[in-house]
């Protein structure tokens, strides 16, 4: 190939953008001195042109290369100060990644030469010779055009009616019967009908993919002949992976296609996104993208000492999203995946790493103001997980109104009270979407995110069939994963023939999904929890591309009544408001209307008081929702279905009293979840007793409200 002929070109936008006629790169460095584009050909393998890019506007280094188009493969490398100790670790002799690159080809082999320094020595301030482009991944110029086969806009679920599902796009498909071989395990597998029929069937609305953005398997993990199955290593943040395309060569359109079919079922597509940390780690890490191209300004470095990384995300480095550029790389990515692909919202891991600041957490930091008033990000949902492990790190209920964040709290108190650990005082406070950590500043119930388990635990299978964590498949003797899991096993240690053990668990089964789908705020199920599937006890299964992780469709007769089970009550929780109250509920008389929205009742039917809740036994209890309270802020009485929610943690039956309530005289009973086979049903008298199994959650509806 002859050396192209080059062209001034823009500074905007960042990264490389084919107009029809050739492509305009542009790469944001700081500190560089100067910046070469080398491009190789179609597999990646020969750099075939080298040529530096002639323009610097801004700290943003620029130019224009004519008759080039889409699947041109490039990478740079970028001149500088290789001073570890100011923090400066240029090494034009490793091609990195475009930060801004929109598809990938290739993946990281683990060579001595993909370091900056020299490798046998252990000492980072060395400065390695070697050419890494044989053994780094490359970018690919893309065409953006894409037949949305219609309008291409999201139709997105009111929060209220939101029900979340948490799953992996290869875990979720790998095993799937009803999928071609060749789709198992890719975008276009999870978009086959058979994967969104029952998707749909289900009653989920919000399906939330594990990071699908470009992303490194750590050289120990593949030295044990593991990966990193779940993919929090990114290093690529506009680019699907190319591991989960059935044709890796049209990655990005098999994934908007996958976005398409979601969207045709009515069903949104959230992106958990790792926006705190790259693949890079610290600095023994590989030189791969941002370290090689401005690490001072890219990553959070020790002020006295900028040779060492800060570390609040436990994973060796932290990106400085203080800096401007920072903030606008991650807010174009956003907007990018929102406009490009139109996927429905972002749930962003260690969400509390993007409202640091230099001296902490800031719920006024730049990111989240970026954020609050951008047009783009107005329009999708944005979910916090709200803690990292740095100084100050857990802020549950501490980011700002627009925001929903992951309710830990939640998931620890139901866990417990359902082994007999917890008092009704404190639960009843998370079945009304904690409103101790939400209600503030307008937000509303919906910004409590609620979950039982999702991808990092034991799955719901597990969390009622181990007292123990069983790790050992990774490799680290079972010191990895939480130790803490507030789990039982209900009598024996993983599976069992044991018939009554095997029932008690599938009913604290359906407790668990229970309660999650009909408490306050937005529920959120991990996939496989709705038919019982199990990790084995793994409860860190990060790494584990096999049957641990893979989801098992072989679904008995247990599965099937759990299924049966979740698409009731999930239809339940759409049927009525009141279980998705868009209030919080306070349980405060209100005077001029003559109405109390939620009273807490015990066992004889009469209202809860405070010995009662100082009761540190108490463990059955009711919750009448009352569908007269206020619905909005126009006062007046509502017109929606009185509900009683009955929970009983006691290792005994016990004997509840259903209220009275007006002139009503029955209650219908919806939900029983010692009914296993069939539908739980029956009409009951305002103040009938009704015998509550032990361990077993009800609801129940006023009939004619």
């Amino acid at each position: 190939m002859d050396q192209p002929q080059i062209k001034e070109g823009l500074p905007f936008p960042r990264g490389a953008s084919w107009d029809g006629h050739g492509v305009n790169f542009a790469l944001f460095s700081a500190n560089a001195a100067k910046v070469e584009l080398c491009l190789f050909d179609g597999r990646g393998e020969r750099e075939v042109a080298r040529i530096e890019l002639p323009e610097h506007t801004d700290q943003i280094w620029h130019g224009y290369i004519p008759h080039i188009g889409p699947e041109t493969v490039y990478g740079y490398r970028v001149h500088g100060p290789y001073e570890p100790d100011a923090g400066h670790r240029f090494n034009p002799n490793k091609l990195v990644l475009d930060p801004y690159a929109h598809a990938h080809i290739g993946s990281v082999k683990w060579d001595p030469a993909i370091f900056g320094y020299k490798l046998e020595t252990q000492d980072d301030l060395t400065f390695d010779e070697r050419d890494s482009a044989p053994f780094v991944p490359k970018c690919i110029v893309v065409n953006h055009d894409f037949d949305w086969k219609g309008q291409p806009c999201r139709h997105p679920v009111p929060w209220d009616r939101t029900i979340v599902y948490e799953t992996h796009v290869r875990g979720y498909t790998k095993l799937h019967p009803g999928l071609p071989e060749a789709l198992r395990g890719t975008f276009a597998g999870f978009a086959h009908p058979e994967v969104i029929g029952y998707l749909k069937s289900l009653g989920v609305t919000s399906v939330e993919l594990l990071p699908v953005h470009t992303f490194v398997d750590d050289g120990y993990l593949l030295d044990k002949g593991l990966v990193n199955f779940w993919g929090y290593n990114s290093i690529g943040f506009f680019a699907p992976d190319p591991r989960y395309a059935s044709d890796s060569g049209q990655t990005l359109r098999e994934f908007k296609e996958m976005v398409a079919r979601c969207h045709e079922a009515g069903l949104e597509v959230i992106l958990d996104v790792v926006y705190n940390h790259t693949a890079e780690g610290n600095e023994y890490g590989p030189t791969l993208s941002f370290r090689g191209i401005d690490n001072a300004n890219y990553y959070r470095l020790l002020p006295d000492q900028p040779r060492y990384y800060i570390n609040d995300t436990g994973t060796g480095n932290t990106l400085n999203i203080s800096h401007p550029r920072v903030i606008q790389m991650v807010t174009d990515s956003l907007r990018y995946w929102a406009e490009q692909t139109f996927v429905d919202g972002f749930r962003f891991d260690l969400g509390t790493i993007l409202a640091r600041e230099p001296n902490g957490f800031d719920n006024q930091s730049g990111f989240l103001k970026a954020c609050s008033q951008d047009p783009v990000l107005g329009t999708v949902k944005l979910i916090a997980e709200p803690w990292d492990c740095g100084p100050g790190g857990y802020q549950v209920g501490a980011f700002p109104p627009g925001w929903a964040e992951w309710n830990d709290r939640f998931r620890d108190a139901v866990r417990d009270f359902w082994r007999g650990h917890l008092p009704a005082r404190e639960l009843a406070p998370r079945l009304c979407a904690s409103p101790e950590q939400f209600d503030h500043q307008g937000r509303r119930p919906w910004a409590c995110v609620n979950f039982v388990t999702a991808h990092d635990g034991f799955t719901l299978n597990d969390l009622v069939g181990y007292n123990e964590k069983h790790n050992e498949a990774n490799g680290e003797d079972n010191k990895d994963g939480h130790s803490d899991n507030r789990s039982w096993n209900c009598g024996a240690e993983g599976p069992t023939d044991d018939p009554g053990i095997q029932r008690l668990r599938e009913r604290q089964i359906r407790n668990f999904l229970g309660t999650l789908l009909l408490s306050q705020g937005t529920p959120m199920m991990l996939a496989g929890d709705e038919f019982g599937r199990t990790q084995r006890g793994n409860n860190n299964a990060y790494c584990q591309d096999n049957e641990i992780s893979w989801v098992d469709w072989q679904i008995g007769d247990k599965g099937k009544r759990l299924i049966d089970f979740t698409e009731k009550v999930t239809a339940l929780r759409q049927k009525y408001p009141m279980l998705r109250h868009n209030r919080f509920l306070r349980g405060i008389y209100d005077e001029e209307l003559e109405v109390k929205e939620v009273t807490w009742l015990n066992a004889n039917g009469s209202e809860m008081e405070p010995e009662h809740w100082a009761d540190d036994k108490m463990q059955c209890f009711g919750m009448m929702l009352n569908g007269l309270s206020q619905q909005t802020g126009i006062r007046k009485r509502g017109q929606e279905a009185t509900l009683l929610f009955v929970l009983n943690a006691h290792h005994e039956a016990v004997n509840f009293q259903l209220p009275t309530f007006g002139d009503a005289a029955k209650w219908s009973l919806l939900v029983d979840t010692n009914v296993l086979e069939g539908n739980a049903s029956g009409s009951f008298l305002a103040g009938e007793q009704y015998l509550v199994t032990d361990r077993a959650l009800l609801l129940f509806v006023l009939e004619g409200s």
